[in-house]
């Protein structure tokens, strides 16, 4: 149960996150600055909901809400250490479009957890 819930959960988790971050320099040539967040954002959803539905099988809304903890502290935490510190966006990281991709981060696996996956 630790190991199922340490991939669901880290392994997962990093893993999305790493897609933003891929993603988010792949985007960086074709779009303006301020807009990379919001065509990040779509693939990102979309990502989390086919890990949620397909790889992740908790029992139980508290399962899916530790990942959602889990999935925010890691998207938080990366994001500052090699976003905000390494990177050092000139115009700053943190925009409308950040606190929703959190907000949703955090969201998405109750939302799953709640309506997809009823407890047993």
């Amino acid at each position: 149960m630790r190991m199922r819930f340490f991939t669901d959960a880290v392994i997962w988790g990093s893993l999305l996150w790493l897609f933003g971050y891929v993603l988010g320099f792949v985007f960086f040539v074709f779009v303006p600055l301020d807009l990379i967040g919001w065509f990040i954002m779509p693939f990102g959803i979309a990502a989390a909901l086919w890990i949620l539905l397909t790889k992740v099988h908790g029992g139980s809304l508290w399962y899916y809400g530790m990942i959602a903890l889990v999935w925010t502290l890691l998207a938080v935490v990366l994001d500052y250490f090699l976003l905000v510190q390494l990177l050092n966006p000139p115009d700053g990281y943190y925009k409308p479009a950040v606190y929703i991709y959190y907000a949703l981060t955090f969201s998405l696996p109750l939302v799953v957890g709640r309506w997809f996956r009823p407890s047993r």
